[in-house]
């Protein structure tokens, strides 16, 4: 039996007419049941919040959906609190205005990082794949990854990496506790990476033997796990509690290590 989940997602657009009409589209197409709504007009258009409630198997590809509608502007998506404040803004910050991708804010930072190297377009659509068929993901991301620039991939796979670990956090721990830095990665980070391949703890950090980007190969000198780098950062980011968790790769097979080792960094 599928897991259903609520959701709330906040929406910020330039055009009144038609919006609610057109997200409802993007929802029944994801098999999502509009809950409530709430409507502010603002200078600048409209702020839309929106409580859903859905398949949480296809959160992600009815986010990233919405995140790229042209009609939408920028989209906020979190579970829904019942008991949080249900007030939203009487006007819209301009740099709200800004289009931002979807899921969710938490990979901001990677996303300013790779947005002048990384081809939106191929990565956005390749996403709702990557949810579909999660959590057999790295034939897609390795297809992905064979036809960058090599001065794309680092920041190209850490990005998509990000989006997919933060999405896993919100589907797989978002209702548990606000962990520290060592319970978040006990409990949080090594069962996600868990999804994807074998791995252990090792003190405070992580490694395994089995990541398929650990190809050595002429010329290779440095780690090559971006995906997997990107991926632990936004699962342990998405929370909001730790500060802003980046992900070192101190050890990799592609360069001669006996194993690919994570180190987390605040």
């Amino acid at each position: 039996m599928e897991k259903l989940i609520d959701i709330e997602l906040k929406i910020v657009s330039d055009r009144r007419d038609g919006l609610l009409l057109a997200l409802g589209e993007v929802l029944i197409a994801n098999r999502f049941n509009l809950l409530r709504h709430r409507r502010a007009n603002t200078a600048d258009g409209v702020v839309m919040v929106l409580v859903v409630q859905g398949p949480e198997a296809n959160l992600l590809q009815m986010e990233e959906q919405l995140g790229t509608h042209w009609l939408v502007q920028s989209l906020e998506s979190n579970p829904y609190d019942p008991t949080a404040p249900a007030a939203i803004p009487a006007s819209v910050p301009a740099a709200a205005a800004a289009p931002t991708a979807a899921p969710s804010s938490t990979a901001a930072s990677a996303q300013s990082q790779a947005k002048a190297v990384y081809d939106q377009k191929r990565v956005e659509a390749l996403l709702p794949q990557i949810a579909k068929d999660y959590p057999r993901v790295f034939g897609l991301v390795l297809g992905l990854e064979r036809g960058l620039e090599p001065a794309q991939r680092e920041s190209t796979l850490r990005y998509v990496g990000a989006r997919v670990g933060a999405w896993v956090y919100k589907r797989d721990f978002a209702l548990g506790a606000r962990l520290p830095m060592t319970g978040s990665i006990r409990q949080i980070a090594l069962p996600a990476l868990r999804q994807l391949l074998p791995a252990e703890l090792e003190e405070e950090a992580l490694k395994t033997s089995g990541s398929p980007f650990a190809n050595p190969g002429p010329g290779i000198t440095a780690p090559q796990c971006h995906f997997l780098r990107g991926f632990l950062e936004g699962a342990l980011n998405e929370a909001g509690n730790l500060g802003m968790v980046r992900v070192s790769e101190t050890s990799c097979r592609a360069t001669g290590g006996e194993c690919c080792k994570f180190v987390f960094h605040v």
